[in-house]
Parts: structure tokens; sequence; C-alpha cells
């Protein structure tokens, strides 16, 4: 058969699927990466040629990019749903989450790599700076819903910013991983290069940039006399915003996930209540699906063929457990301690930390600066994490966000019958 034609044939039907799945699955406990990686898996066992078996340690750099596209495209969405203004108040659970929860999460499972998988120091960092990020991609069933439409409720807007703002705020502790990996080699001097460079200057300029190209952009969009942005009416603009933004604080040595979600912030905070933020908002999340959807039949389709998951073993196996029932339910409860959310919505936002595509792009980035002992292993740990994470968090999202809405619409009935009487 010809590859070629096999592929556009599958590229087809995945891009229909796209559109039709999620009606499909509205009401089920399942979710569209759970369908995405079983058809991948078909695919691997069907007797078609395809281009999706590969693996990501030997097409490493191919893995970075389409990972790291799909992230960003993601950031800038979850940056425009967000209808609360920013501020130390109102975002007090998310900088819980950011400040207490993630590098607790990162310490645990860098502890569990070294005790437990026998990692030396650098990747043991590493296989926790991978881990300890939220996915924007993949979170989106526990994320709020579009703009204007007042689909955000505390936990949902916990999990959203939380998303948006630690994929780029664990590019730090990567760096730190690549450095104590290049320290060995190369001597101490390197963790202070560090210090500066990709803890300050980084963040720094991730979110100054960030933040003022948002501003730019609002500008344009919407306080320029004559031909703004917003009239266009053309939701590719939301790609544009991301990919300069992304590219301009690349350029200057920042973070560019940080300044993509801060840019769709300040955006937002420009022109709060404009049609226009719907209309992005709707673009980017379209290509995000149907990006996610080709990644993640990729993944599947590894899955089962067998490809780094033939690698794991018992300590691995114990390690994902951990990682998923232990470290971020635990660590995440405890850092809400006295924010004073009821115990049902802390439970919820600490149990549904989901690990995905991030994941993926900080390990294949990582690996292509320096070299890590047990590569391998940091490998099948992580996608192991990443799989059992979107099948297990998939199956519980419908049900756990309809009991929190049913608890939401309870609590709001005895709120006006008190009223009434």
């Amino acid at each position: 058969m010809d590859l070629y034609i096999v592929t556009l044939t599958i590229l087809g039907v995945v891009v229909l699927l796209t559109a039709w799945l999620p009606l499909m699955m509205r009401r089920l406990p399942l979710s569209l990466p759970i369908a995405c990686l079983a058809i991948g898996a078909l695919l691997a066992w069907s007797p078609f040629p395809l281009l999706p078996r590969f693996n990501p340690l030997e097409n490493r750099e191919f893995t970075e990019r389409m990972t790291e596209i799909v992230v960003i495209v993601a950031l800038m969405g979850a940056g425009l749903k967000l209808d609360r203004p920013i501020g130390w108040k109102r975002w007090m659970t998310t900088w819980r989450l950011l400040g207490i929860a993630m590098p607790l999460t990162i310490g645990a499972l860098a502890l569990l790599g070294s005790w437990i998988l026998g990692l030396g120091v650098a990747s043991a960092v590493l296989l926790g700076a991978c881990l300890a990020p939220t996915d924007p991609v993949l979170a989106s069933d526990v994320q709020v819903g579009p703009p204007q439409t007042g689909e955000e409720d505390e936990v949902r807007f916990a999990l959203t910013s939380e998303a948006g703002l630690n994929d780029g705020l664990s590019f730090p502790f990567v760096h730190l991983a690549i450095a104590l990996a290049l320290a060995a080699k190369e001597g101490t001097a390197l963790l202070q290069h560090w210090a500066f460079l990709d803890v300050f200057w980084r963040l720094t300029a991730g979110g100054v940039v960030g933040w003022a190209l948002g501003k730019a952009f609002g500008f344009l969009s919407f306080r320029m006399r004559g031909s703004s942005l917003a009239k266009t009416q053309d939701g590719f603009v939301a790609l544009g915003m991301t990919f300069t933004t992304y590219g301009l604080t690349q350029l200057v040595g920042g973070y560019g996930f940080v300044a993509v979600f801060l840019a769709a912030v300040a955006f937002r905070a420009s022109e709060r209540d404009h049609d226009f933020h719907e209309q992005l908002h709707d673009f980017a999340e379209q290509i995000e699906r149907l990006l996610m959807m080709v990644l993640l039949v990729c993944l599947g389709s590894i899955a089962a063929s067998g490809q780094l998951l033939g690698g794991i073993d018992w300590r691995v196996a114990v390690v994902a457990l951990l990682a998923i029932v232990f470290v971020r339910p635990v660590i995440g409860w405890l850092s809400l301690i006295g924010s004073g959310h009821p115990p049902g919505e802390s439970l919820i936002i600490a149990v549904f930390g989901i690990r995905g595509l991030g994941s993926i792009y900080y390990l294949a980035y990582a690996t292509g600066h320096a070299e890590f002992e047990h590569a391998e292993t940091v490998w099948a740990t992580v996608l192991l994490i990443v799989l059992t994470s979107i099948v297990v968090h998939g199956i519980a999202v419908t049900p756990a966000m309809r009991w929190i809405d049913g608890r939401r619409s309870r609590a709001r009935r005895k709120q006006q019958a008190h009223a009434v009487h």
C-alpha cells in the first residue's frame, strides 16, 4: 500500500473524529484523549503501513517541536478563557498550587526516582521537573468554559490557571537538571549560570515580554482607530499572537510558555467583554484539539507496539502509581489547607493534576541538551504516568465535575429558598 495515501486517509478520519467525538462522549465517563489512545492502539495492531510508529528517543526533535506547538496553542486558549482578572487574592488558590504544591511535587518525584528507580541526581531532578506541571492540553474537561460563559467556578478556575502558569514555571527546574548533568562533566560554574540566566532572567523576560505584547495586541485589536484586528473577525489572529509572542520571547532568552499565557491574560484584560475573545478562543481550541488528537494517536500507537513501554518493570510501575495516587493528591491537598474551600472541592483540585504532552515536551527538550543516565527509564516512567493519567482522570472527570455542578446547584437552590422565606 502507498504509505502517503494510507496516512492521508487516516488523517482525514482523525480530523472528522476531532469534531464528532466530543459530542458523542459528552455524557459518557470517557474523554477525547482516551479515544485518541484507543485509535492509535488499533492502528498499531492493524496491517496498514503507518507513519505514527516511531520511537521518541530516535525522533527526539520531532517529538519536541510537535508537543511544543500544541502546548503553546493550548496556553493561549487557556489564557483567553479566564474571566477573572489577575490578582493576589483573586488567584490565591493558584499561587498556593504554584508556590507550594509544585516545588514539593518536584522534590517528592525526584526522591522516588532516586530511591526506587536508582536514578542519579540529574535524572531524578529531570523526572520531577517533567512530571510536576499539569497539562493545559489534556485538562480541557476540568477547565473553565469559553470567555463570558460564566463557567468559572473555583475548581475549574484553579485547574485552568495552574495549568497555564506551571508549564512555564517548571522550566527552571528542567534547566537545573540539565545544569546538573553538564556540571558533572564541565564543572560547578554552570550552576551559577543557571541561577542567573535560567531562573532570574528567563522568568523576568517571559513575564515582561508576554504582558507587554498582550497589551500591545489589545491596543491593536480594541483601541486602534480604523483597521483594528478585532474588525477582521478572523480567529487565526490567535495563532499569530501565539507564535509572535513565543518567538520574540525565545529570541530574547525568556520563557515562551510563561509569555504566551500572560499575553493571553493581558489581552483579555484590555477589553474583557468583547466578542472577539470568543472567536479567538474557539479557533485556538479547534487547532489545539486537532494537534492533540494527532499526537495522542501516535502515543497510543507507541504504547500498543511496545516501544519504550516494553522496558517497564515493577519499579517504574510503583513510581507511576505513587505519583498519580499519592504524590499530587496529598501535596495538592496540603497546599490548600486554610484556603477556605470545601473539602470536596480541595480534593478534586488536588486529584485532577493531569499529566500530559507538556511532560513529554520537557523530556524531549532536556535530553536534547544534555546526556542523562538511565534516559530510557525516565522516558518509560514519564510515558506510563502520562498514559495512566489520561485514562484514570479521563474516566473520573465526568462524574467528578457533575458532582461539583450538582452540589453547587443544590446550594444555590437552598440560598434562594432561604431568601424567599
